[in-house]
């Protein structure tokens, strides 16, 4: 039966916010600190494994002496945090317990797209439902009720839940969807190919931001990539100043220039195709040529 995981949303008070905050420095410098040790051991006797075998590492106990501020937190949270580096030891040394690359046959290029997440070169959109642009009005409504509360009083706190759990809604619809449209796409092919876009940038460029951060590209590649990983198959970033739109996908020639008003692309051969699908189809074959199977 496959793991099933649960999220609890909690509200701690301004004081229990602070230790929270306290606890999270100190597990992480107790993490950085123990690394930093162990990296040096493990590069003095890596030539040994027998010195290595017996090597005692250091505990979040050795640094309280210098560090007394570390006595100030939960000693099971900073031990937590030699838990976790010893698990990410033993995963780093069993690396190769990962999946056998499988054999590529299926491949599919993705174009990312403003409206729809992206379009594939087999012509199918995902159709992302633009989940913040659905609730901008219920969120406006909810941020001028906000606006007009006394900050700090327990109207403007109930309130304030009140907008945060909006904002975590269309979070959590928008990971639903990224989660299900990324696992279909894994379980599909064999090696996904987008470009290595900078969405940062082209959202102040093209003074996109709104669009750009609502369809979470990135939440989305994230999740393909690890997904695809899980069975063995490959995500490829091909660079993000090949030409993908401007080129023609059946005879190759280039366009000097494209505007962004052009829905169809339309070559001196004859060739035309919806842009999008046009640019997913060279992005594939771009990706095929790093495989090496173009």
């Amino acid at each position: 039966m496959p793991n099933k995981a649960y999220k609890f949303r909690l509200y701690p008070t301004q004081e229990q916010e602070q230790l929270l905050a306290k606890t999270f420095g100190c597990v992480r410098f107790v993490y950085n600190k123990m690394l930093e040790e162990r990296q040096h051991i493990y590069d003095t006797f890596k030539d040994d494994k027998e010195a290595l075998k017996q090597h005692k590492f250091p505990t979040p106990a050795k640094y309280k002496k210098d560090f007394p501020w570390l006595k100030e937190v939960d000693s099971l949270a900073l031990a937590n945090a030699q838990l976790n580096l010893q698990k990410a030891f033993t995963n780093f040394f069993s690396y190769e317990h990962q999946p056998v690359p499988k054999e590529i046959e299926n491949v599919v290029g993705l174009d990312f797209s403003m409206n729809t997440l992206y379009v594939d070169s087999e012509g199918k959109r995902a159709n992302y439902p633009r989940f913040y642009r659905q609730a901008l009005e219920k969120l406006a409504r909810a941020q001028r009720v906000l606006s007009r509360r006394r900050k700090g009083s327990k109207r403007w706190h109930k309130q304030r839940l009140k907008v945060a759990q909006l904002h975590e809604k269309i979070a959590n619809q928008r990971q639903d969807f990224l989660h299900q449209a990324s696992r279909q796409l894994a379980n599909r092919y064999d090696a996904v190919v987008i470009e290595d876009l900078n969405m940062k940038g082209m959202a102040q460029a093209l003074h996109f931001g709104q669009s750009v951060h609502d369809n979470g590209w990135g939440l989305f590649t994230t999740f393909l990539r690890y997904k695809l990983a899980e069975q063995g198959k490959k995500l490829i970033k091909i660079d993000k100043w090949f030409p993908s739109s401007k080129t023609c996908s059946c005879c190759g020639r280039v366009k000097v220039s494209l505007s962004l008003s052009e829905r169809l692309f339309r070559c001196a051969c004859g060739f035309v195709a919806d842009r999008d699908i046009n640019a997913a189809i060279n992005i594939k074959k771009e990706g095929l040529k790093q495989l090496g199977t173009a």
